[in-house]
């Protein structure tokens, strides 16, 4: 393969652990997938020819962080990631995977025998004999919590066998069932439930969702939160799954096939909210130019300048926009453009926000 670029470097916390700012995520070319009767996957999955050369471009461009978990195709993600694994020097590369999202036939993901399974299944999927870092996939740790310190158990437990190096775990989050059955004003407070598991889990490394969208008060205190604990952090979802790039014009409403989750999503799936999205592109578009890598780029730099200790995780279907994401990253740009640029899509959220009171309102009502 030929000499990557050097893309700029984050060392995740305390782990010590260092990765190129941008690595890849690979839960798209997992393909369509239902999980826990929910459509989780990705009806527009890559190919297996797509993905490998998808894989093999963005090491080529200078990625070497790579993360996915069994339950993205359950096991499909891996074994394509393992492809690439079998080409490139082990100790070059970081590979992360995650645990608990699929119960199999166990009573429950995180008991302790179904976790070293699926832990030695991905191995093998990855053609690997470790993990650079696993990551507990949820919060829910059965009734009481009975499974949360086996679990914790678990993890340690792999740690001392050489078979992961860092544990890790999801950052305040609602499971993806709950969001669907329970109402907004029955939901629990997912930031005081993320600090519990935290304090007994003692995580080296986070994953956080976070982009231009995000709330501006849940990413500071996440991120400070973070700094306070010495924790790397790995954010996911930096571009919005496209959202942030133009790739959902409020004029070209796209269908979404079986095993999608986008079909579950409000802001893929409503009109007015994909509008909304575009009319805030427009403003950006003018604030950083108008090309597609103009948007790649303050969307990741957006990410990035959060915390010193973060790097970004790029999702594809495509080797295309492997190439077009990797090589869009370019210098930062200047505080104060990044502090517009979020100030413009603050503006969006809150639309956005205000306009989900009015689309769960229209779905009840369509259902009646």
């Amino acid at each position: 393969m030929s000499s990557p670029l050097v893309p700029p470097t984050r060392t995740l916390g305390r782990c010590g652990i260092t990765v190129p700012a941008v690595g890849i995520g690979c839960w798209g070319i997992g393909g369509p997938d239902d999980n826990l009767g929910l459509p989780m996957g990705w009806s527009t999955g890559a190919s297996a020819a797509d993905a490998i050369a998808g894989l093999e471009a963005a090491w080529q461009l200078g990625a070497r962080l790579f993360d996915t978990a069994d339950v993205y195709g359950h096991g499909r993600s891996e074994r394509l990631l393992g492809r690439l694994v079998s080409q490139v020097p082990r100790e070059e590369i970081v590979l992360t995977s995650k645990v608990g999202y699929f119960a199999g036939t166990a009573e429950h993901a995180f008991h302790p025998r179904h976790m070293r399974h699926q832990l030695e299944q991905s191995l093998i999927n990855l053609g690997t004999d470790h993990l650079d870092i696993y990551f507990l996939h949820r919060s829910d740790f059965g009734d009481d919590d009975r499974l949360l310190i086996p679990a914790v158990e678990a993890m340690h437990a792999f740690c001392s066998e050489g078979l992961i190096k860092a544990i890790g775990m999801r950052g305040p989050h609602r499971f993806a069932r709950d969001r669907l059955t329970v109402a907004p004003n029955q939901r629990g407070d997912k930031i005081a439930r993320f600090k519990e598991v935290f304090a007994v889990v003692q995580p080296q490394v986070l994953a956080v969702r976070d982009n231009l969208l995000s709330p501006l008060a849940r990413s500071e205190g996440i991120f400070a939160f973070a700094a306070q604990h010495r924790t790397g952090v790995l954010i996911n979802k930096p571009l919005g799954q496209g959202l942030l790039t133009g790739a959902y014009p409020s004029n070209m409403l796209r269908a979404f096939g079986p095993g999608d989750h986008r079909s579950r999503k409000r802001w893929f799936t409503d009109p007015a909210a994909l509008a909304l999205i575009t009319e805030g592109l427009q403003e950006l578009r003018a604030l950083v130019g108008p090309r597609r890598e103009d948007l790649i780029r303050i969307a990741l730099w957006a990410c990035l300048d959060r915390y010193a200790h973060a790097a970004v995780l790029v999702g594809f279907t495509t080797p295309q926009q492997v190439q077009q994401n990797l090589a869009a990253l370019g210098e930062a740009p200047h505080s104060d453009v990044i502090a517009q640029a979020r100030a413009i899509m603050a503006r969006v959220q809150e639309k956005l926000d205000a306009r989900g009171e009015v689309f769960t309102d229209e779905k009840a009502a369509a259902a009646q």
